[in-house]
C-alpha cells in the first residue's frame, strides 16, 4: 500500500536516530512536510542527511530540543505552526532507558530524569498539539510505548513505570480527544536494534554480538529493526486508519505470546 502524506505536516521527536529516524524517513518518501526533534544535534543532522538521500526536495525542519522541558516543547511547536500553518500528525518518540538497578536503588533524581523524557515528555507534546489539532478538528497522535509498559521489566522501575505511564496518556486522550476528529493510539515495541540497543548487545557479546541480538528471545529469531516499527506508526498517522483510536499496538516478533 502507497500512503500519501502531500500536504500533511508532522512532528517526529526522538527523530535523530533508530526509530524516530526510520520514521522520518519513510514518512518524507510518502510525502510529509516534518518537524524533527531531538536532543542530539548531531544526530538530527545525520537524519536530515538521510531525508535528503531518501527524498530529495523533502520539507523539513530541525530542532533541537529536550522534550521534557515546556518551554522548548513549546518552541518546536510554535516554529511548526510558523513554518507549515498546520499539524497533522505528531509521533512523541523520544526516549531514554535510564539507569539498571534494584528499585531500592533507583534514587529520585534518576527518577525524574526518566520520567522527564518518557513520560512528561509525551504529556507535554500533547498538551501543546493538541489545541491545535483541535482547533483544526483533525489530527493523528502517536505515542511510543513500549512492550515494558504493559508488563514488568526487572531493574528497569522508572522506565517501565514511565512507559505504563504513556498508555494511560494515550488511553484517556483517545477518550477526551476522538469527538474533534483527533486520535490518539500508542505502539509497543519490544526488542528493536537501535543504534542504543546495539552498542548494549555489543557491550554484552563482543564479537559474538550479533548471535545475542539473533537470540533475544522472539519467535521469529531475531529483533526488530526501526523500520518494523516506522511502517506502523505510519499506517496509524494515515487515512487508513481512520476509525483506529485508544489502541495500543504490541509489536515484538511475537514476544509477548509466550507463556513463560
Amino acid at each position: 500500500m502507497v500512503r500519501d502524506f502531500t500536504g500533511r505536516t508532522v512532528i517526529v521527536t526522538g527523530a535523530g536516530s533508530g526509530i524516530g529516524r526510520a520514521t522520518a524517513v519513510l514518512l518524507a518518501t510518502e510525502g510529509a512536510e516534518l518537524t524533527l526533534v531531538d536532543v542530539d544535534e548531531q544526530g538530527l543532522a545525520g537524519t536530515g542527511d538521510e531525508l535528503e538521500k531518501a527524498s530529495p526536495g523533502s520539507r523539513a525542519l530541525l530542532v533541537t530540543a529536550d522534550v521534557s522541558r515546556e518551554e522548548e516543547v513549546a518552541g518546536y511547536v510554535r516554529a511548526t505552526m510558523e513554518t507549515f500553518g498546520r499539524i497533522d500528525g505528531v509521533v512523541n518518540n523520544a526516549g531514554i532507558e535510564g539507569k539498571h538497578g534494584l528499585t531500592e536503588d533507583y534514587g529520585t533524581e534518576e527518577l525524574d530524569r526518566v520520567i522527564g523524557v518518557n513520560l512528561v515528555g509525551v504529556h507535554l507534546g500533547m498538551r501543546h498539539t493538541l489545541k491545535i489539532m483541535r482547533e483544526q478538528r483533525r489530527g493523528a497522535i502517536v505515542n511510543m510505548a513500549s512492550l515494558a509498559g504493559i508488563r514488568g521489566v526487572a531493574q528497569r522501575a522508572g522506565y517501565v513505570a514511565a512507559k505504563h505511564g504513556v498508555i494511560g496518556l494515550t488511553r484517556s486522550a483517545a477518550l477526551e480527544y476522538g469527538r474533534f476528529g483527533i486520535r490518539v493510539n500508542a505502539i509497543a515495541p519490544g526488542g528493536v536494534l537501535t543504534p542504543l540497543v546495539e552498542r548494549a548487545m555489543r557491550e554484552a557479546g563482543g564479537d559474538n554480538w550479533r548471535e545475542l541480538a539473533d537470540a533475544a528471545g522472539t519467535p521469529m529469531g531475531r529483533l526488530g529493526a526501526p523500520e518494523d516499527i516506522a511502517a506502523p506508526v505510519a499506517f496509524l498517522l494515515s487515512p487508513e486508519a481512520a476509525f483506529i483510536n485508544g489502541t495500543v499496538l504490541t509489536i515484538d516478533g511475537g514476544q509477548s505470546t509466550a507463556a513463560f
